[in-house]
């Protein structure tokens, strides 16, 4: 529908050029004018076009605002300035100085739509405004947002699996959430300088994706001071779901009713299955805690406790599976010795 919509838009565009050319026309044999303005109005339409392809998605919230701001400015400064003219000694002094009215007007129209674009923005509790794509967007239950936090974005593993593009409903980045990345990318510890950097590289990795559809959310909640107390009244007002890899965050919004998405259950969830039973060979790389365990990992980095390994490090060895332990942590095999063993 949106391509139909822009194909209409650019034949309008040109249209509309082509009669705007022709007014300046010398003659009925003159041409060329018509020309000149149905590509003039169609470079202008495809630049626009392009702006709306690149830029929309991404700040469709200010747009909306800007748009909102503009139409309600130019109603209530419409209905001002009738009742302005309407004083005696005002119409008066607009018989008296050429120009004045237009001026005065303009003056009002620009200042209320200032102004209305402001009071909006500064809205803290209208969450429509500031982020009406969510209700535009919403076509069913798996399209409602997703509001993802710190832990999230420093973890980095979000950027990987929206790049397959399975994630189609919007990824909410709220300004709050950015500031405090920003601090822990400022923080004089050095660990964390390196993690809030590293953070701030995933985000700018998935705005660059063509597969992930990342909103920079402008509410401010100056009222609540705790940043997952911030989230989780986000998620309400938006209808949305909570990502993270939190444990207390996680809990604490379930018990408040919040659909919480906890990344290190995706991704255990996408591991390979390991079924008591089967066998597999590993390379055992370390001791175990228990007396003769040996530890190897699979490729995804699934820890494997084999009993009667401990003194075989660095050796390949066939195992069974006896059981398979999933915690919201990650998975853990056990295994038994079984089969044929080589070196390294």
């Amino acid at each position: 529908m949106l391509y139909i919509l822009r194909a209409i838009f650019l034949i309008i565009s040109g249209i509309i050029g082509w009669y705007i050319g022709s007014l300046f026309s010398t003659g009925p044999a003159d041409h060329a004018t018509g020309y000149y303005g149905l590509i003039i109005g169609m470079v202008l339409a495809v630049l626009f076009v392009t702006g709306e392809v690149f830029f929309t998605r991404r700040y469709i919230g200010t747009i909306s605002v800007v748009m909102f701001g503009l139409v309600f400015g130019f109603i209530v400064s419409f209905l001002f300035i009738q009742a302005l003219f309407l004083l005696p000694w005002m119409q008066k002094l607009v018989t008296d100085t050429p120009n004045f009215k237009e001026w005065l007007s303009f003056a009002i129209t620009f200042a209320v739509s200032f102004l209305s674009i402001l009071a909006i923005i500064r809205s803290k509790d209208d969450f429509k405004f500031v982020i009406p794509f969510i209700e535009l967007s919403k076509e069913g239950k798996g399209m409602s947002p997703i509001i993802v936090d710190t832990s999230v974005i420093i973890d980095g593993r979000i950027a990987d699996i929206g790049e397959t593009g399975i994630i189609e409903a919007p990824l909410i980045i709220p300004r709050f959430v950015l500031m405090e990345l920003q601090r822990i990318a400022d923080s004089a510890d050095r660990l964390k300088r390196t993690r809030g950097r590293h953070g701030l590289d995933i985000l700018k990795k998935m705005q660059d994706s063509k597969n992930i559809d990342v909103q920079i959310s402008e509410v401010e909640m100056p009222n609540i001071k705790n940043t997952d107390d911030k989230l989780i009244e986000l998620a309400k007002h938006l209808k949305g779901r909570l990502m993270t890899t939190d444990f207390n965050l996680n809990k604490v919004a379930q018990v408040q009713g919040i659909t919480v998405i906890n990344m290190n259950d995706m991704t255990n969830a996408l591991k390979t299955v390991v079924l008591p039973g089967e066998t597999m060979e590993v390379r055992i790389v370390r001791q175990g805690e228990e007396y003769q365990q040996g530890v190897a990992y699979l490729n995804d980095g699934t820890m494997i406790v084999v009993e009667g390994a401990g003194n075989k490090i660095g050796q390949r060895l066939t195992v069974t599976t006896t059981s398979v332990l999933q915690t919201s942590a990650g998975k853990m095999i056990f295994a038994n010795v079984g089969g044929s063993q080589r070196g390294s």
